[in-house]
């Protein structure tokens, strides 16, 4: 593939061209999403370091869960939002480049990472016997590293191959963030091959994570029906539900957006799944899966209790305190 000189140093994010007023109004509602997606997400891997109760493989990989939807998220929003309430849509060349490389590097991570959750829902329900040695603390975090290296060596080829096009067409990106199809659009060097790299390559994490999780829920359910007693089923069918839930909802945006031979033909009608999986659903997992999980409410409760304790212990010894000191004075 030859490769041309770039002749842009920065690029225009077009986004959602609704108006100042309409900007700013969305500005606000994404900076509400946010900014409380941060907090629920940070509140669940609070609560999974500090109560051993959550100390199990399932919490660990969903505390390692909410921590990638606080990076993926935080590597859109604050971008879309200062070019939103600023009115200042540029975004610098390698800022671009830095963006779209973490995009992809952290959505491939949280596809392992899912498809990894099967396995373990899969070892708990269908080998429950050999459960703690199928999936130890160590035999967790290698499956989590595992994850990170796999991202970091996929996404990495093609994101260089993009850097190294030319883009003499227009610096216009007809999106709110730097994604392959909008820049492919802008380039003027041959880029089918990267765009047929992209496409096998997100077939491969995508379909292929799919696929694997199917095939880990055939066998849960085959097991779970074999499950003598109903309550057991039920138990069992809602510890997996949540899971089943987050990889159906990333993996039907993420096909209908990314496992297309060519993304520019669609560039239009990928904004609305990429706000649903940049800021909707970092925002909605906390609250509609993890926290709606009875183990988790538990120590929640636990944690507060224990908060507002130790807040009354103090304010109580800081008042006898005083008063002490008071008795002396007089």
């Amino acid at each position: 593939m030859e490769t041309f000189n770039r002749t842009v140093t920065e690029f225009i994010l077009l986004g959602f061209s609704l108006g100042h007023r309409g900007e700013s109004l969305l500005a606000l509602i994404f900076l509400a999403m946010y900014i409380t997606s941060l907090a629920g997400n940070m509140l669940i891997f609070c609560l999974m370091l500090g109560n051993s109760q959550l100390h199990t493989p399932m919490y660990f990989f969903l505390g390692n869960f909410s921590i990638l939807d606080i990076m993926f998220t935080s590597v859109i929003s604050p971008q879309l939002l200062w070019n939103l309430l600023s009115g200042d849509k540029s975004i610098p060349f390698s800022s671009c480049i830095t963006q779209l490389y973490f995009y992809f590097l952290l959505g491939t991570v949280e596809f392992l990472l899912l498809t990894s959750m099967s396995y373990d829902r899969y070892a708990a329900v269908c080998k429950p016997l050999h459960y703690h040695t199928l999936m130890s603390g160590e035999v967790c975090v290698r499956m989590v590293l595992a994850c990170w290296l796999g991202g970091f060596l996929s996404v990495l080829c093609p994101i260089i191959q993009i850097s190294r096009l030319s883009f003499c067409r227009s610096n216009s990106i007809n999106h709110f963030f730097c994604d392959t199809g909008p820049l492919l659009e802008l380039s003027c060097t041959n880029t089918r091959f990267i765009e047929l790299m992209d496409f096998m390559l997100s077939s491969l994490v995508i379909v292929g994570s799919a696929v694997l999780t199917l095939i880990s829920y055939a066998c849960i359910i085959s097991t779970i029906l074999r499950i003598p007693t109903t309550s057991s089923r039920m138990k069992a069918f809602n510890t997996c539900a949540t899971h089943l839930t987050l990889i159906s909802i990333s993996c039907g945006i993420s096909i209908f957006t990314y496992v297309t031979p060519s993304q520019k033909e669609t560039l239009d009608a990928h904004k609305v799944p990429a706000v649903l999986t940049t800021i909707v659903c970092p925002f909605l997992n906390p609250f509609l899966f993890t926290l709606k999980n009875d183990s988790v409410k538990e120590a929640l409760r636990k944690t507060v209790q224990k908060t507002y304790d130790t807040i009354m212990e103090n304010i109580l010894a800081t008042s006898k305190g005083n008063k002490f000191v008071l008795g002396k004075n007089l």
